[in-house]
């Protein structure tokens, strides 16, 4: 996997990304309701208006995009002649628009070709504006979508799909409300921590993690206490874009896999999931991958210094636990309103999603499945 992306951060790097523009005829400006509220938004759209003829809006993503919605995108917003897709917004607002810059390219399979698994060749010019510092969707070759009748979501996977430009622009994630923050944060986390321990993890990847853990490990509170401290957030967009490279180097294992049902059948938010599966998830991984988890750990801010790698290990997994209590996240099942009866589902759920169990770094049962499961009730 080569990311070819052009990447542009810093305070104010919205003012200027017209030159980027220039030479297209017809864009499609991907957002939801939500994003477009935002001031800075409006202004780049109008930055958009002023260089290209054509700008579609579509600002109806929902929050775990269907393949219905994006149906329904392509009926109301033809492709026809589109050369630039930009999409400004969370994870599901990226995969959309990166899914829609391929689905616009001329020769084009269809949606259904595509989710049947047909490959993606060619797209038009696509530009990436995360707001939110998580999923670091503008770094995976992935577009998530959800098939409701089947209670699953279904990734369509080409680095194909890996955007010309992608601009990090920290002023955009500063009315991120805290959870969202916090919880967006943790799914940066997992993406990190999960690939850099993973069975297919490499040394790109590792280097990845390392640089992104660093950077995220030092902002991720100052990031959501202080919604304006433009240093840490600019600090967690880099972790999050970090984590997204480390997805198409290698990939996620235990939390990802725990968390999909709890996502697919229950609908809880994607970040929340895996805040409440971390720390058990890795207290299982930890004696798989007791250096690894040491050398992460050597990356917290006032880590002990002079532990052996088993006991630095442990004070990761310990870590984790301190963190996600206090971002104030849930870290029990009952607090999300589900019962400890829905166990059977929920760990053939996880087993069911073995494209990333098999990434885990020791054998998983379904009992040892169910093990951590337990511990969230």
């Amino acid at each position: 996997m080569h990311i070819h992306s052009t990447v542009l951060s810093g305070a104010h790097v919205l003012d200027d990304v017209a030159y980027l523009l220039e030479g297209h005829r017809r864009a499609v400006f991907v957002s939801d309701r939500n994003i477009m509220a935002i001031a800075q938004v409006q202004a780049l759209l109008q930055q958009v208006r002023r260089v290209i003829a054509h700008v579609q809006v579509v600002d109806s993503v929902p929050p775990e995009p269907s393949d219905a919605d994006v149906r329904s995108i392509l009926q109301s917003h033809p492709l026809d002649g589109v050369d630039l897709v930009i999409g400004v917004g969370g994870g599901s607002v990226l995969d959309v628009a990166k899914l829609l810059s391929a689905l616009a390219a001329p020769q084009s399979p269809s949606l259904d070709a595509l989710l049947a698994g047909e490959k993606i060749t060619e797209r038009v010019t696509a530009l990436m504006v995360p707001t939110t510092a998580g999923t670091g969707s503008e770094a995976t070759p992935n577009a998530i979508l959800a098939i409701p009748e089947r209670q699953t979501k279904v990734g369509i996977i080409s680095p194909v799909m890996l955007p010309d430009y992608v601009v990090l622009a920290p002023e955009l994630t500063t009315s991120m409300p805290q959870r969202i923050a916090a919880s967006t944060g943790v799914d940066a986390l997992c993406h990190l921590i999960e690939c850099f321990t993973s069975t297919i993890a490499n040394p790109v990847c590792d280097n990845y993690a390392m640089i992104g853990m660093q950077k995220l490990f030092g902002s991720i509170e100052a990031s959501v206490e202080q919604p304006h401290n433009v240093q840490a957030k600019l600090q967690m967009l880099w972790a999050s874009y970090y984590g997204g490279a480390c997805i198409a180097h290698a990939g996620t294992h235990l939390v990802h896999a725990m968390s999909y049902p709890l996502g697919g059948r229950y609908h809880i938010a994607h970040g929340v999931a895996n805040a409440i599966l971390l720390a058990p998830c890795f207290a299982f991984v930890r004696p798989l991958a007791v250096q690894k988890l040491a050398l992460a750990y050597e990356l917290v801010p006032g880590a002990q210094t002079g532990l052996s790698d088993e006991a630095k290990s442990q004070a990761l997994v310990d870590y984790f636990k301190t963190l996600v209590r206090r971002l104030n996240l849930p870290t029990s099942l009952p607090e999300l309103g589900i019962a400890p009866d829905n166990l059977p589902t929920l760990v053939q759920g996880a087993l069911d999603v073995q494209r990333l169990i098999k990434n885990v770094p020791g054998a998983v049962t379904a009992a040892d499945i169910e093990q951590v499961y337990r511990q969230l009730f």
